[in-house]
């Protein structure tokens, strides 16, 4: 079993992996990023051509609702997200247009969305690093499937090993953003001004609320389908989110991964580790 704070094992080789499982929305307009800016929780005036943002779209009540990367070619704002939640996107983001002069589509079927490794991204393509963490690569957006792309299982695992969470792993007004990691990764701005759901975002970090956190794991044994409980020493403490193979995400109580011991889920045992990334809240002492 990994102790907690142990690195996850080496990062293999993977160049390119296409994400059959990503679409595409285009938000086109003079006003496209004033627009965006008061919506969603990080600062898209960031975005740039090379330059991507990642953020989500939140219920007024603070609950995650999707998240995507932000990418600008200069005329247009092309967010990067799972392909289910386009619609949705599109739709959500369509009732705060009022007068602003947006336009928005679902344009997937204009795309292949992919995740590259390496010092270069594709030529040809639209290309920007991953805002995440640098070891995440680049996220592409090009016009079909690249030639040499991987299968997108090459992507979950890279994902898993960093601790990298999907829509998968969120669950639709009713997950908080901090949970995902979104602050040490880069996915909320502290400084932009007011958007949906800020209110929330804000008094869970500075009053310190968060009590779970989705945690990466290994796993012993096959692997447990999302939503399976997490016990510890027998007590309830979360539950499992997406997974392959013997790697995946687990929501779980932040003192029980501090804590240590065995982690069961269904038929197998977990053992969860805390990503150099994340910063946990400083436990008390007397």
């Amino acid at each position: 079993m990994l102790h907690p704070r142990q690195a996850p094992p080496t990062l293999s080789d993977m160049p390119i992996a296409v994400l059959p499982g990503r679409g595409v929305v285009e938000v086109t307009g003079q006003d496209r990023v004033a627009f965006l800016q008061g919506l969603v929780s990080n600062d898209v005036t960031q975005a740039a051509p090379g330059q991507s943002v990642w953020a989500a779209l939140l219920t007024p009540q603070g609950k995650w609702l999707a998240d995507f990367f932000v990418h600008s070619d200069g005329q247009r704002l092309l967010l990067d997200c799972a392909v289910e939640q386009a619609g949705l996107i599109v739709t959500t983001l369509s009732r705060f247009r009022l007068r602003a002069k947006v336009a928005l589509r679902d344009a997937s079927a204009d795309f292949a969305v992919h995740a590259a490794w390496g010092e270069q991204p594709p030529y040809g393509v639209i290309a920007a690093r991953d805002p995440r963490l640098p070891e995440a690569g680049w996220r592409v957006l090009a016009p079909a499937l690249l030639s040499g792309a991987l299968d997108a299982a090459e992507y979950e695992r890279h994902r898993f090993l960093l601790g990298l969470p999907e829509p998968a792993d969120m669950e639709a007004q009713k997950s908080v953003l901090l949970e995902g990691g979104f602050d040490e990764l880069h996915g909320v701005s502290w400084s932009k001004g007011c958007y949906m759901g800020q209110e929330l975002t804000a008094r869970t970090k500075y009053r310190g609320l968060l009590k779970k956190r989705l945690f990466p794991v290994l796993v012993t044994g096959p692997l447990p389908a999302p939503g399976t409980p997490v016990t510890r020493d027998g007590v309830e403490v979360g539950e499992m989110r997406s997974g392959r193979d013997d790697r995946g995400l687990a929501l779980l109580r932040i003192e029980a991964v501090e804590a240590g011991g065995r982690f069961a889920c269904g038929a197998a045992e977990l053992a969860p580790h805390i990503p150099g990334w994340m910063r946990l809240p400083a436990r008390e002492t007397t």
